[in-house]
């Protein structure tokens, strides 16, 4: 993969179709200062316009990621709290937006804005050994932004219930409430992780892309206003290349042969 960026706070390696993302700033907890959110959001661009087909959130030491940084809320105006946040949610929604699949791999604890990480990546998956909290609600500033991405992963009793509280969940718990995909054995993480990220995005590039996008559209619709959004991408996403390639193939019993491409230079859009 090209590198055109250099990053301090992460680091990036690819192997095949597969890039990961790492957190790597152990020492501080892997908070999400400022300088963590713009270099995330930095990579997700250039990542989202690489030929990788699937993408992994991992992070190194013994937190995966303890959310902000209060060195960056201690003292500020309320124009420069505004700003912290607005980064950061301009950071979940270039990681949604990007075409291929993420996953994250959540070895330890995910907490505040951490959690909400996790929450916003496509799909999860965790160690026994991890831990997913939004502690806000037992100490002075309520987890409001984390809770938006939680909440969609779940229902809102459980939601609330680990906002209000602010006590952590386990993997096992969490998997069970729908913040992650699965829970297990932390030897076998790196397998697990890789095993989801190779199923979820094999396929056509282009077919996976314009999937993802369209989903989290359409996910805080109406139904009947979901229904007629996804009915056409559907019909913009049958005349594709790649669709007609798959329905040929499958009619004349052959593999399909997609195209060729960054699944971020071709996504059609309504």
């Amino acid at each position: 993969m090209p590198q055109t960026l250099k990053y301090n706070d992460l680091l990036l390696s690819t192997d095949g179709p597969i890039t990961t993302i790492t957190l790597n700033r152990p020492d501080k907890r892997n908070a999400l200062a400022m300088p963590m959110l713009l270099e995330l959001t930095r990579a997700f661009n250039e990542v989202g316009n690489t030929d990788a087909r699937g993408v992994i959130l991992a992070a190194n030491g013994p937190v995966f990621s303890s959310g902000h940084s209060f060195h960056d809320m201690v003292g500020v105006t309320l124009a420069q709290a505004r700003e912290l946040f607005d980064v950061c949610i301009r950071m979940m929604d270039t990681l949604q937006a990007m075409p291929q699949p993420v996953v994250a791999k959540v070895h330890a604890l995910a907490t505040a804005g951490g959690c909400q990480l996790v929450a916003s990546c496509d799909l999860a998956v965790a160690a026994d050994t991890a831990a997913f909290a939004i502690p806000g609600g037992k100490a002075g500033q309520f987890c409001h932004t984390p809770l938006v991405a939680v909440a969609r992963n779940m229902g809102p009793k459980r939601a609330l219930e680990m906002a209000m509280t602010g006590d952590p969940i386990n993997a096992a718990t969490a998997a069970q409430w729908g913040l992650i995909n699965r829970c297990v054995p932390a030897d076998q993480l790196d397998a697990a992780t890789l095993d989801l990220i190779q199923r979820a995005s094999r396929g056509g590039a282009l077919s996976k892309a314009m999937g993802k996008r369209a989903f989290y559209q359409q996910i805080g619709m109406t139904q009947d206003d979901a229904y007629a959004f996804a009915a056409g991408v559907m019909a913009d996403a049958t005349v594709t290349p790649d669709a007609q390639e798959g329905f040929n193939a499958f009619l004349e019993k052959r593999h399909a042969h997609f195209m060729q491409m960054p699944a971020g230079s071709a996504i059609l859009t309504r």
